[in-house]
């Protein structure tokens, strides 16, 4: 796995394709599960819905197609959210998410985005580089059990943070690369768990036409203890359709959350056991 991460940086680096006065290296503020390196542009309101459903196949388990339609019986996360460009580089947004109870319910994330490098070639800068800063809180009632991560002692206990670097390039007009360093923190743990660590996102967009785009998107975690639950690395494909004011994603993921906060520490999923979910999100454009 280390070669292969490697290998993509390597390319992603070094590769020696013609750069470009880029703007939409990604379609949207978001690539499947993570961000983008896109912002808003100035006064641009985005309302944007989120959806994740159940396991298709669990154990491959063919009768799951007639008992819960491939997953589709079963909601494993939503999220709603209202995003706003404040200038063309800096936007921020809020959001409400259902969480799929491992460990979180009833979420309220909120995150601001600043774009600070946009790649360009007469200026001698061949990547787009962008700043993530997010949290997100749990407004869920607190259990009683002392032992259970939702027993919440403070307040400060439901919440947690991201903080993500994410870089990408263009190349020509059809093919994008980007990779994400994040660190997460939560702010409350199991005692056998840590509260930070860190995270290696990568991801590439393909574009067939211009209105249609295949994406790929992985996140490594660096952390010894993601065994301890059970936990897996984050991988998702999808599809998009862009329209005019609209952008239509389909994805297959073995995560269930819907931020970073969530899906980075908290898959519990495995690609290998039929534990794959179909999701999609939808988003909606209006200038003020």
């Amino acid at each position: 796995m280390k070669k292969i991460i490697l290998t993509f940086i390597s390319v992603f680096l070094f590769f020696n394709l013609k750069a470009q006065d880029i703007q939409e290296t990604f379609s949207g503020t978001r690539i499947l599960n993570g961000h983008s390196i896109e912002t808003l542009k100035k006064n641009v309101l985005q309302f944007r819905v989120e959806h994740r459903f159940g396991d298709m196949l669990p154990g491959w388990n063919a009768s799951n197609i007639t008992q819960n339609w491939l997953g589709f019986d079963q909601a494993s996360d939503i999220r709603f959210a209202f995003e706003y460009g404040i200038t063309d580089k800096l936007m921020i947004g809020l959001g409400r998410i259902k969480g799929t109870g491992r460990p979180y319910r009833s979420i309220v994330d909120g995150f601001a985005k600043y774009r600070f490098m946009t790649q360009n070639k007469s200026a001698k800068k061949p990547l787009s580089m962008t700043l993530i800063c997010s949290s997100t809180l749990t407004y869920a009632s607190a259990s009683s059990d002392e032992t259970q991560i939702q027993f919440y002692p403070e307040f400060a206990h439901r919440i947690a943070y991201s903080t993500q670097l994410n870089m990408a390039r263009k190349f020509g007009e059809r093919f994008s690369l980007a990779l994400m360093p994040t660190y997460v923190h939560r702010n409350y743990v199991n005692a056998d768990d840590v509260n930070g660590l860190f995270a290696l996102g990568s991801a590439f967009n393909l574009k067939v036409s211009k209105t249609i785009g295949i994406i790929l998107e992985y996140y490594h975690t660096f952390h010894n203890n993601m065994l301890r639950d059970k936990n897996y690395n984050s991988l998702s494909a999808g599809f998009e359709f862009v329209t005019n004011g609209h952008l239509f994603q389909i994805v297959l993921t073995n995560s269930k959350g819907l931020s970073e906060t969530q899906f980075i520490p908290g898959t519990y999923s495995n690609w290998l056991n039929g534990e794959f979910r179909l999701g999609f999100s939808i988003t909606r454009n209006f200038k003020l």
